[in-house]
């Protein structure tokens, strides 16, 4: 028996390894695509070579007449060898920004070659914002620090630098009528202020957010809001809570800049995600939940039809997005198996929640506990998937097609980042990402033996 099968019968032990490879994943600066939209009045300038604006270019796919808001500051040899000015150069481009767009912010990000030859963006930036009268925000989502969706958390962790601090509440205004004084003084907030941090579609926030109502929270702000200039108030008082694994670096800035009180919850991925994450943000603010037996009972229902496509099959996470502990904690709620959970990066405080929540499924459902690398090598991996035989290999664009042609059924993990995963309603499509692989193996199966005809 080999060291991988004996390691996987050890069912009672949640073990965490930490190899020695490379950050395989999607380049960080393709946070770009799903927070210019966010963001209505920004403008994202990405600071780096050429290679960086044919990744943008074709991983963003958005044509130039659509006029998207964020741009290529590219380097030349001149940029790089100091034979140029850097702060005249910024400065020439953030002006042509702020005469064409007038965005409210300017978001620098930074790139591995602005790294590599010790770009002081943090220092022009400043000087900047005095001359031009537009708040600039540095970020540094680089590829050799940062993995895939950790771009967003470098932005959001710069962007709670600048959140205003919470004041005290002035008395009710004195032009209103006696009515609606009588009406306000009767809304008595039950708990301290809440911020909710994580990029999500508006849909999905307004999803989450009226779930919390349901429960009597008030959500005060999100961070990211959907404009800059509505950056939501921060200080002791108030309670922050993430919705991604992956803002462990905002969630520090919060606490330790912004002194912030963070509620480490299991992530709402997945309906028992969703729940024990209001469950704890109630537990946290001294509320009583209501309701949510039935409500994560009905939506289990409404998944019925894609459980027995994925019951008893195994699954393998080689990492890339760091979404990879709260979808298999989803998925082994769901019936399935998941042999190991590759992590580009593991925060174990910021995740701690999650992982007693995958802890307490895999006991209640008496499978295996995945086995957790950081920092995986994708050759040892490829090794193990070769013994292990998975039914599935979720795996980054590039390791895909090679897989398959061995024959391993396979999907691609950037699906998960771009789809609508989070709250209750959206259960249906992590399972509808899940399942499409094999429904397509079972489609070509029953073809090929229809083609097959006996010989008479």
């Amino acid at each position: 028996m080999s060291q991988v099968v004996q390691n996987l019968e050890e069912k009672n032990i949640l073990k965490f390894e930490c190899e020695t490879g490379n950050y395989h994943t999607f380049c960080p600066i393709s946070c770009v695509s799903w927070l210019y939209q966010k963001i209505e009045d920004s403008f994202f300038l990405v600071i780096g070579t050429k290679t960086c604006g044919y990744f943008l270019q074709n991983a963003l796919g958005v044509m130039i007449f659509a006029e998207p808001r964020y741009a290529m500051a590219e380097l030349e040899e001149a940029d790089i060898s100091a034979q140029l000015n850097d702060f005249k150069e910024l400065k020439r481009l953030c002006l042509q920004i702020k005469k064409d767009r007038n965005p409210s912010v300017i978001v620098w990000i930074g790139t591995c070659t602005t790294e590599i030859i010790k770009m002081d963006l943090e220092g022009m930036a400043p000087r900047l914002e005095a001359e031009l009268g537009i708040q600039i925000v540095v970020a540094r989502a680089n590829g050799l620090d940062y993995a895939f969706t950790q771009g967003e958390d470098t932005v959001l962790a710069a962007m709670a630098a600048r959140c205003p601090d919470t004041t005290v509440p002035t008395a009710l205004p004195s032009d209103l009528k006696d009515n609606e004084k009588n009406n306000l003084a009767k809304i008595e907030r039950k708990h301290p202020p809440l911020v909710l941090f994580g990029s999500l579609p508006n849909t999905v926030v307004n999803m989450l957010t009226l779930e919390l109502n349901k429960q009597g929270i008030t959500v005060d702000g999100w961070l990211p809001s959907q404009r800059y200039t509505d950056l939501p108030a921060l200080g002791e008082e108030v309670y922050v809570c993430g919705v991604n694994p992956f803002l462990s670096r905002t969630a520090m800035t919060l606490m330790r800049r912004k002194k912030c009180k963070l509620i480490n919850a299991p992530f709402p991925i997945g309906p028992d995600g969703t729940r024990a994450w209001i469950e704890k943000i109630c537990e946290v603010l001294g509320i009583i939940p209501t309701g949510l037996d039935e409500r994560e009972k009905k939506v289990w229902q409404g998944l019925e039809s894609y459980l027995p496509l994925i019951q008893g099959k195994s699954v393998f996470f080689m990492g890339d997005n760091l979404l990879e502990i709260s979808l298999a904690r989803f998925l082994i709620r769901c019936g399935m198996i998941v042999y190991e959970c590759g992590v580009p990066y593991l925060d174990k405080r910021y995740q701690a929640s999650e992982i007693l929540l995958l802890e307490k499924t895999c006991k209640e459902k008496n499978v295996i506990m995945p086995r957790i690398v950081e920092k995986p090598d994708n050759y040892y991996q490829v090794q193990r998937i070769r013994e292990l035989q998975p039914d599935l290999v979720i795996t980054g664009m590039a390791l895909s097609n090679p897989l398959e042609a061995r024959g391993i059924t396979t999907k691609w993990s950037v699906e998960f980042t771009f789809a609508q995963i989070h709250g209750f309603a959206n259960s249906k499509d992590v399972l509808e990402l899940v399942t499409r692989p094999l429904r397509r193996n079972m489609l070509q199966k029953i073809n090929t033996k229809s083609l097959v005809k006996p010989i008479k």
